[in-house]
């Protein structure tokens, strides 16, 4: 199963090329970028490890490149994002967020039914990926 999460989500995955230009886009726009990571990969995760603190004030991509490529070299069986914030409203909002890694094998969802009272049914997405404890969740980690 492929995650879909993120603005290019339906994308073949970017190449560092795609990503510079993306990168350069936010930049060019004021936005603040940074770089996040996790393993858990659930979509109401919206909390992703931040690696370094967010870059403001940079011109050009080089330096949100760099801060990939060591964040994948880092944790190389973990999902990496790039997000971008726009602040110009007065509140801190994500303007552009996209994955830049994703683990070789991604091991998907599971969907729960519980029944309730009444013949009520609700629906829970769990992964699979918390099967396993944080750092052990993925082969190559």
């Amino acid at each position: 199963m492929k995650l879909r999460y993120g603005t290019f989500s339906y994308l073949p995955d970017l190449t560092d090329d795609e990503i510079a230009a993306q990168v350069k886009y936010a930049l060019d726009q004021g936005w603040p970028v940074s770089v996040e990571h996790t393993d858990d990969p659930h979509p109401r995760n919206v909390y992703w490890e931040m690696w370094g603190l967010p870059m403001f004030d940079l011109a050009e991509p080089d330096g949100v490149l760099a801060q990939i490529t060591e964040c994948r070299r880092a944790f190389p069986g973990r999902y990496v994002r790039v997000l971008a914030y726009d602040a110009r409203l007065g509140k801190q909002t994500t303007a552009l967020s996209f994955l830049v890694q994703r683990p070789a094998e991604e091991p998907g969802f599971l969907l729960e039914r519980v029944e309730g009272p009444d013949r009520t049914q609700r629906y829970a997405l769990r992964s699979y990926a918390t099967d396993k404890p944080a750092g052990a969740r993925y082969a190559g980690a």
